[in-house]
């Protein structure tokens, strides 16, 4: 085609269902990932639970026996726990059954390629990202009235096992996972159908939208800008282990300042 003359109507309908096409899978993979791991972390949970207590794991609820706030609270960490496991193991297999060859450099994690960072403004940007977090979260949170982490307290029954269990989690398990979903798969995905700018925006308000509570909008809000930093390290890196190192070092320093004294 001769330059300046514009594509056909055709052509470009076509380009432009095949980039929704493209997203769509993006959602559906992270869908079908994240939905197919919680239902089976809260099924091994709760047969492995009942089993260990002598309850009939397939009794009706109304003549379950009641197992205590205990352990119900041990309950839910295992599924938050194996959940995270299980869907780490989900994004890694499906990568290798796609590109059994190259999966490693799929997900980005391949270490053998330079840094596209210059040190100094990487070290920079995981340094000092953490605190412009905690001031944008506790921001929002007072501006949508959501009130996210206030008087926020350690449970009395978590001993010093599970309070440092809960923070491996938070800072090790959950960013790994997460960001083998989002900025691994995810992020492969949407770069080959949108280029790698788009992919950084598509992802992050994929991202954010997964984290929709019963604080309504105010939680995925506060999300989008460590979204963002997270999809442009994948981008100007081309590695993973940049934003799993930046996603658990926001998650710590937010837990510690929101349990901290004052």
């Amino acid at each position: 085609m001769a330059a300046g003359v514009p594509s056909h109507p055709r052509s470009r309908f076509r380009a432009v269902a095949a980039t929704c096409l493209a997203l769509a899978g993006m959602v559906w993979v992270g869908l079908v990932c994240l939905g197919t791991a919680s239902l089976l972390a809260l099924l091994i949970v709760r047969v492995g639970f009942d089993l260990s207590y002598g309850i009939d794991p397939f009794l009706p609820p109304s003549r379950r026996p009641f197992v205590g706030v205990v352990q119900l609270a041990h309950r839910a960490f295992a599924v938050d726990v194996l959940r995270q496991v299980l869907l780490a193991a989900m994004v890694v297999g499906w990568a290798w059954w796609r590109d059994r060859a190259g999966w490693w450099r799929r997900l980005a994690l391949d270490r053998e390629r330079p840094n596209g960072l210059k040190p100094v403004l990487l070290l920079s940007i995981l340094l000092f990202w953490p605190i412009l977090h905690i001031a944008w979260v506790t921001g929002t949170s007072e501006v949508f009235g959501a009130g996210f982490g206030r008087n926020m307290r350690l449970s009395p029954f978590m001993d010093r096992t599970a309070v440092v269990a809960w923070l491996v989690y938070l800072s090790v398990l959950a960013p790994l996972a997460e960001e083998l979903l989002v900025r691994g798969e995810m992020f492969h995905r949407a770069s080959r159908a949108l280029g790698p700018g788009r992919a950084v925006v598509a992802t992050a308000i994929v991202f954010a939208a997964a984290h929709v509570s019963s604080f309504g909008l105010a939680r995925p809000v506060s999300l989008l800008p460590l979204a963002f930093a997270l999809g442009f390290l994948r981008w100007r890196t081309g590695r993973l282990w940049p934003g799993i190192a930046l996603h658990g070092w926001s998650n710590l320093a937010l837990v510690v300042y929101l349990l901290w004294p004052r």
